[in-house]
């Protein structure tokens, strides 16, 4: 579903309802034990299965699903699409947790019914941070975003959304003027943004693919070291796997919601800052 700007705070529960579908009770108990300790008041409603997560959404709506993606009865697909079709759930989010996430988001297997996806090698303490993105969004104050778009109107939209939630906007209408900045920042240990969002189809003779190109190859920065969300409307399975494959952390799809975008480029930020920040004595 796509909608107009939304501010994140009214969509905020202060006390979330989180289903977590997953064959495995360890598993259950695991990501259920890291929800309660770290969102505030959050209620955790553990499902084996989809005839679980089926009787559970009929005694009771929930503000987010997370589902395995390979499930006792089916597949977590085959469960966004049973939340979908549950009164009054059809626009919850429903996040596909699993090591192959990133493999399913590539070869673009994922249906419109699943919201989002999280690569379960990452851990459940980031999993924690990324559903506090949906259920109890938090900002985070100054954090760059380099943004990369020449249409003047899609600018000021999505420009206002970031803004909107505390980040700092560093708008450029082509890529030229966009790695004149990085450029000026190469040799620094700071880079001159904490995140790159660009489109893909932009008018200068460099399109959001060749700074994807520049900045995974040339300049050498990492998904963590720079995080890079692509926009895109281009419906073409192929091209989105290789963005991907060319290193694009995420794609944000046009036309843009704001609560996906929101979510993504903070998720994005937080994890950077979680693996840049060094270990505990």
């Amino acid at each position: 579903m796509t909608t107009g700007p939304t501010d994140l705070r009214h969509l905020a529960s202060d006390a979330p309802r989180i289903m977590v579908v997953d064959g495995s009770k360890l598993v259950r108990k695991l990501i259920g034990d890291v929800l309660v300790q770290e969102l505030a008041n959050a209620v955790v409603v553990p499902c084996a299965g989809i005839a679980d997560a089926r009787a559970a959404l009929a005694a009771g709506p929930v503000d987010l699903v997370t589902t395995s993606l390979a499930l006792p009865d089916g597949d977590g697909i085959a469960l966004a699409r049973t939340v979908r079709e549950t009164a009054g759930q059809a626009y919850v989010p429903v996040i596909v947790v699993s090591a192959e996430a990133q493999s399913h988001l590539e070869a673009r297997r994922f249906t419109e019914d699943v919201t989002d996806y999280f690569d379960k090698s990452l851990g459940f303490g980031p999993l924690a941070a990324f559903i506090r993105g949906y259920v109890q969004p938090q900002s985070m104050p100054g954090a760059r975003v380099l943004y990369v778009e020449d249409s003047r109107v899609v600018a000021l939209a999505t420009k206002r959304m970031l803004e909107r939630h505390g980040l700092q906007v560093l708008h450029f209408v082509g890529v030229e003027e966009a790695l004149v900045h990085l450029e000026a920042h190469r040799d620094g240990e700071d880079p001159g943004a904490d995140l790159v969002l660009t489109d893909v189809y932009l008018k200068g003779e460099l399109s959001g693919h060749d700074l994807l190109d520049r900045l995974r190859g040339d300049f050498g920065y990492g998904k963590r070291r720079l995080p890079v969300l692509v926009m895109t409307g281009d419906a073409n399975p192929d091209n989105q796997s290789g963005l991907l494959r060319a290193g694009a952390n995420d794609l944000v799809l046009k036309p843009i919601e704001e609560r996906l975008l929101i979510t993504k480029t903070l998720f994005q930020l937080r994890l950077a800052r979680l693996f840049d920040a060094p270990a505990a004595p």
